[in-house]
């Protein structure tokens, strides 16, 4: 699988999606905030015959953050099944109160080897059995639709079997509950050394974590620098 992050840095078209597009207030009427700031993008590429999934894991464990308005929202460049690697979901996972050790997605010690918490429960092998105990949902998709999933949600993506590239940007917005949490094993592309967020509060980094859409300011109208619609 291809991906590269943060492309709103230096792509116009994708900070101008993140800006502009109705991603922001959809993302912050979804998680109850007034408003959002944007975390990063993550495009998202598998090839025809892929057979690598993405493993069972739970975003919030890999991030620098805490919060319960930690919210993804998926949106695919290609039509795409469960089979063309689409998303699942075990539903309900994100209100289980339950914070994960994330994993390496390649298989290889890293970064993430570093988190002490508790491990991943085996989704696929409770799938196989009989009496598996976690409801599993996936969506088909076309292109422009979006999935919002909390940062708490446990999913993955299987290998991709059809015939045709799956392609999908990937946005991760943060609410007004949102605190830095730096921590042994999350993704080190932001530390503490690249942000002026204070530890166990929000934020407030406009440079980092610009705000993109605030309520109060925007109301229900387009997100912060959108044209106006005639």
């Amino acid at each position: 699988m291809f991906t590269t992050r943060y492309r709103w840095e230096t792509n116009a078209a994708v900070s101008d999606f993140v800006r502009h597009s109705p991603i922001a207030p959809m993302a912050a009427a979804l998680v109850g905030s007034p408003s959002v700031r944007f975390y990063f993008d993550h495009l998202l590429v598998k090839e025809p015959h892929t057979p690598d999934p993405t493993p069972w894991h739970q975003d919030i464990g890999y991030w620098p953050f805490l919060g319960r308005q930690i919210v993804s929202a998926w949106v695919p460049m290609t039509a795409a099944g469960v089979d063309d690697s689409s998303l699942e979901f075990v539903r309900g996972s994100h209100s289980w109160n339950a914070y994960y050790a994330p994993e390496s997605f390649d298989g290889k010690a890293g970064w993430a080897e570093d988190f002490a918490g508790e491990p991943m429960p085996d989704i696929a092998a409770a799938r196989a059995e009989p009496d598996c105990p976690y409801e599993i949902v996936g969506f088909d998709v076309e292109p422009g639709d979006a999935i919002f999933f909390s940062a708490w949600t446990l999913h993955w993506s299987p290998g991709n079997s059809g015939e045709r590239r799956r392609v999908a940007l990937s946005t991760r917005w943060l609410g007004e509950d949102t605190t830095w949490f730096p921590h042994a094993g999350c993704d080190p592309t932001v530390t503490q050394d690249d942000t002026t967020a204070v530890p166990g509060e929000y934020p407030a980094d406009d440079d980092r974590f610009p705000l993109i859409y605030d309520a109060r300011t925007d109301g229900d109208a387009a997100p912060a620098g959108a044209p106006a619609s005639a």
